[in-house]
Order: structure tokens, then sequence, then C-alpha cells
């Protein structure tokens, strides 16, 4: 029997970064069909934003040296002399002892410094009492100060998310050259995996669920997924389905037959894809020990376990890295909250441990709750919200300790 020649997580991730290369493909796209996919080019601001000095609230434009003193019991006292038109160029001089009504995102004439918010006011017929004093500046917002011309707006690797086509779009920007998005493609194997629609399952068999999970994290990061069905427990028959997938996708997933045991070719099929072939074939983790990883011809192949939490957890880790990779991204490895943890958290030294939690806020903070279960119980999944990382050289954590809690997609 050929045994594990494990690598820990650390050198796993490493082994990724060196192995696999980002897509070198680029094209020229309309901003608003860019959705998801990553700048293959730096932008530079085009114009100031704004392209003139702005309110950030509804309230009275005028000279904050005007307001010094001015309280609830001593207000000041200024002569309301107008407004300003939203859409329109603050032209009425205001001069020393007036104010001009101003709404949120309206210009602010060139004779103010400051705005002070409306319910710090009382309008009597044009005399506006001021109930406080503000600073010069104050609820001002400058030109340039969201977006200043010439200067950087975008980096080369930013995968376009709604905020970022906002801002593009504050420049007139039109057009956005992008890398090309990977295409993932998927298999499930094993001789008891049945369609997830099927009518009935017999003594032994199970749903494909893992195609529909794993495929639901690629295109919630709005990349292409194309599921090539089940393939029985032949090595034959894998091979050459495999292959046939392999030459339509950038990165090939294989769910199942990824231990050591007597029907398990999967190690075999994604080696025989290309060269330099599986620089992973164990990870010192738990769950998803039997995961493999190879670089078939510049391509990522990726073997996960055919357990449904461990396939999740594993393809969360390690084929979301791999995704990043591919898109030139710089990898973060997901979203972190900080959680005080409300059990003990055993480990084994020697062995990095994912344990799935749920996230309950109470008195302002945020608990970690572990859920505990076999790796096979894809119901601990639906219950947690995240992982909690127990590093290898750890005998666990106890309860009470501050804990990073990644989250799941």
């Amino acid at each position: 029997m050929k045994f594990f020649q494990v690598k820990s997580v650390e050198e796993t991730y490493q082994l990724i970064e060196e192995q696999v290369q980002p897509l070198t493909e680029k094209k020229s796209i309309p901003l608003a069909q860019s959705l998801h996919f990553v700048l293959a080019e730096e932008i530079v601001g085009r114009e100031n934003v704004p392209n003139f000095r702005r309110s950030s609230v509804d309230g009275y434009a005028l000279k904050a040296k005007e307001t010094f003193g001015a309280s609830e019991s001593m207000p000041g006292f200024l002569t309301l002399v107008g407004e300003v038109i939203m859409g329109e160029e603050a032209i009425q001089p205001v001069k020393s002892g007036e104010a001009i009504y101003v709404p949120t995102g309206g210009m602010i004439p060139d004779d103010c410094d400051a705005v002070i918010m409306i319910e710090h006011c009382e309008d009597y017929s044009g005399l506006l009492n001021v109930y406080r004093q503000v600073a010069p500046g104050e609820n001002v917002i400058s030109i340039g100060e969201d977006v200043k011309k010439g200067e950087p707006l975008l980096s080369k690797g930013t995968k376009l998310r709604p905020q970022e086509l906002g801002v593009l779009a504050s420049q007139g920007i039109t057009q956005v050259l992008v890398w090309r998005k990977p295409i993932v493609g998927y298999l499930s194997t094993g001789d008891e995996i049945v369609p997830m629609d099927a009518d009935e399952i017999h003594v032994g068999e199970v749903r494909d669920m893992n195609a529909l999970t794993v495929g639901s994290i690629v295109q919630e990061s709005g990349l292409s997924f194309y599921y090539g069905g089940i393939v029985r427990d032949n090595e034959e028959e894998l091979n050459l389905r495999a292959r046939e997938l392999y030459e339509k996708v950038d990165f090939l997933i294989i769910s199942g037959g990824s231990s050591v045991g007597t029907k398990d070719y999967s190690v075999n099929v994604i080696e025989s894809l290309g060269k330099p072939g599986v620089f992973v074939h164990g990870i010192a983790v738990k769950p998803g020990k039997p995961t493999i990883i190879a670089n078939a011809n510049g391509k990522p192949v990726l073997g996960l376990p055919g357990h449904p939490a461990s396939a999740m957890i594993i393809f969360q880790l390690f084929g979301g890295f791999i995704l990043e990779r591919l898109q030139g991204i710089e990898p973060i490895k997901g979203v972190q909250v900080r959680a005080e943890l409300t059990k003990n958290l055993p480990s084994a030294p020697g062995r990095t441990d994912y344990v799935r939690v749920s996230l309950v806020k109470k008195e302002g903070k945020w608990l970690a709750e572990p859920i505990f279960g076999k790796s096979g119980l894809i119901s601990t999944l639906v219950k947690s919200d995240g992982i909690v990382e127990i590093p290898s050289q750890s005998e666990g954590i106890s309860k009470g300790n501050q804990v990073v809690v990644r989250l799941f997609k």
C-alpha cells in the first residue's frame, strides 16, 4: 500500500503559490459586464470627485468663525439668504452675518467654509438661530476628496465588485481591461454516488451533494462551473472522462477517490494528466487529510475527499486559494471574525485541525460555539458559520480564549 507523504497547511499554501500561476489572457469588456472580473491594468483617476465643494449633510453653509461661542443657552443669529438648488452652481454671495440653506450633496458657495447641520439651528422667518459652533471644513467634502485626478484609483489585480464599478463609472470609464475568468470543471467519482435528482436511492447509495456545494462556491465568486457528471470506480473510464474535461477547463476538480484504498484511482489519473504532476498527496489537516493537488501542464487539479464536510472545508481552504492565484488576486484566505470560544477544543499536535463553529452575538461580543461531528456529516456545515483553526503545534484551545473564525463564503 502506498502511504501519504503529508504536507503541512503552510507547506501546501506555499506549494500552491509556486505551482499555480495566473491566467495570461486579457480582454477589454464593457464596464457594465465586468462584475467579478479582475483588472489587468492600473487605473488612474481621470477627474476629481467631487469637482466642486459639496455638503455632506442637510444644513446651512456659512463662515465657521461666525458660530464660535454659540450654544443652546446663548445662540448665534444669522440672516438666511436663500437656498442652493441641487444640480446648480451656487453663485449667490454669502456675506458676513449670513447663511444659506444647502441640501446633502449640494454645492457650497465660495464665501463659506463650513456647514452646520439643520438639527442644530432654527429658522424664524429668515432669522437663523444657531445653537452650536462648527469648525472650518466641518461637513464639507472638498474637491477631489473622494477621487483625485492623476492619482492611482485601482491597482492591477483588483477584483471588480459593485463598489469598484461605481467608482469607475464616476470617472466616465466605460471599458476595462481584465484577465479572462478561469473555468472550473468538476467530476464526482464512486460506485455509490447517484445524481442528486434521482427519484429514489437504494441502501448504500449517496446523492451527489458535493457537486452542488462546490459548484455554488465557485459560482458565488462569479466564475463559470462545468459539471462533468459521475464516474464509476473504473480507472480507465475515470482517465477518459477526466482527460476530456481537463481539455475544456482551467481548473479540474475530482471529488472522491483520493485516499489509498484499492479502488482509489484518482491520484494515478491526476498524475497522468500532465507534468510536473502531483505535488501534494495528503495534508496534515482534519478534516480532509487525503487531498490531492497537482500541476498538469500548467493547469491545477484538485482531488477532494468524498465526505461532504471534508470536501467543502478543503475547497474553502485550498480550492479558493487556487482560484485567487489563477485570477492574479492577492490571496486573503477568507473573511475573518474574532470571537470568544465557548468550549474547550482539544487537538493532536502535528496536525492542523479545522473545527466548525456557529457564531452568536451576546452582550456586544461574538461567541464561537463549536459544532462537533464526523467529517461526513453535511448537517454540521448547515449549522456552522465558519471554521476555527487549531495550529499543528497546539494541543488545543481553551474555553474563553479569543479565536479567529474564518467565515464560509
